[in-house]
């Protein structure tokens, strides 16, 4: 059985304290929400509008040629911004103070094949309270091939990871909807994540059925069925627009967690990490091109990871606002706040990591320094 993690605070620090104060004071003093604003509301439409319009141009039967393949890559763009544009504020409760609000939004996740229970339990639970702790935080965990942590387990064709990691990086939002779901759903039961009692599990797995159903049978089913392309043609349409938002969001994500500079901290025996939870947070995040307004808007403020995982709850069109606020403080305090100056930088190290994991020359808990 895997050990309680626990966080100590063992120097004392007021750091998360002085923090949260300064930054609750910058919402007060400008009078204005934590929640979404106008802005986020345009974005959603824009993400939402670049998933279904080339949609409803391929099921119309109005493409041909390369414009065909064109759609299926935009509607995979708009798959990675919903995910990272509008479920992922939702589904931590930063869209609105209203909860339906939250769960309508945050089901946009379900519209594209996913099931927003298991995306909570890994993401909020699992990955924000034990960011890159290996064998508790499953972003990092040992996939098919693949080592993200140096507590991982090494095998000689990770040497190779560098070159074939993009194809694992394409099946992500594929593998997502077809087997992924399941899987987690019955671990979790079994782990005891999944509080629910019976009649509720029951329910929700039958919903996560549902939208599979619903997904499958609009994205896929219906083209099939209507359209006079030859049926290898939207398949392979389908698996291009599955390649490009796999790609898209698991490069997004390991930018922020697996490039030099982050940690990677082990407990010890009785689970405790001689580090209070938010300056773990800063060691093991990474932030980059927070001066590129494309890059901001398009990764749904995730290149603010850092500021995310200290305030989940703030919606991301504020970030770059509090940006600067967390980055003084973590100075004032002698914490070190990771950055790259732009997404270029930040894919660069990742590759990097990627090696050096690979490789197995990083063997001690935190990463080497970029």
């Amino acid at each position: 059985m895997k050990p309680k993690i626990k966080f100590t605070n063992k120097d004392k620090t007021q750091f998360f304290n002085v923090l949260k104060q300064r930054v609750d004071n910058y919402f007060i003093e400008n009078k204005i929400s934590q929640h979404a604003n106008w802005k986020m509301v345009v974005k959603s439409i824009f993400m939402l509008a670049l998933y279904y319009v080339p949609y409803s141009f391929i099921i119309s039967g109005n493409t041909a040629g390369w414009s065909f393949w064109l759609c299926w890559v935009l509607i995979g763009l708009g798959l990675a911004g919903i995910g990272m544009g509008i479920m992922h504020d939702a589904n931590h409760g930063a869209y609105s103070s209203k909860n339906w609000v939250n769960r309508m939004m945050g089901h946009t996740v379900s519209l594209v094949g996913a099931d927003l229970n298991n995306w909570k339990t890994q993401h909020n639970i699992l990955h924000h309270t034990y960011t890159n702790i290996y064998d508790h935080d499953e972003d990092i965990d040992d996939k098919v091939g693949m080592r993200f942590s140096p507590s991982g387990k090494h095998q000689k064709i990770q040497r190779f990871q560098v070159f074939y990691a993009f194809f694992f990086y394409s099946l992500m939002t594929l593998y997502w909807t077809t087997s992924k779901d399941f899987m987690q759903f019955a671990r979790y039961v079994r782990e005891g994540h999944n509080k629910d009692i019976k009649r509720d599990r029951i329910k929700k797995f039958i919903a996560m059925i549902f939208f599979k159903v619903l997904y499958y049978s609009y994205m896929l089913v219906l083209p099939l069925l209507i359209l006079d392309n030859p049926w290898y043609q939207i398949v392979l349409g389908f698996l291009l627009m599955h390649a490009v938002a796999g790609i898209v969001l698991s490069v997004t994500f390991q930018l922020a967690h697996v490039v030099e500079g982050t940690t990677f901290p082990v407990p010890d025996d009785k689970g405790n990490i001689e580090n209070e939870w938010a300056i773990h947070q800063l060691n093991t995040t990474a932030d980059f091109a927070a001066k590129n307004p494309i890059v901001t808007f398009y990764v749904g403020g995730l290149n603010y990871q850092a500021i995310h995982h200290l305030f989940p709850r703030i919606c991301h069109v504020h970030y770059p606002d509090i940006a600067p606020i967390v980055e003084q403080t973590a100075k004032e305090f002698g914490i070190r706040y990771i950055y790259f100056p732009t997404a270029m930088e930040a894919f660069m190290s990742h590759l990097r990591m990627l090696k050096k994991l690979g490789r197995n020359e990083i063997r001690h808990l935190a990463a080497e320094m970029g």
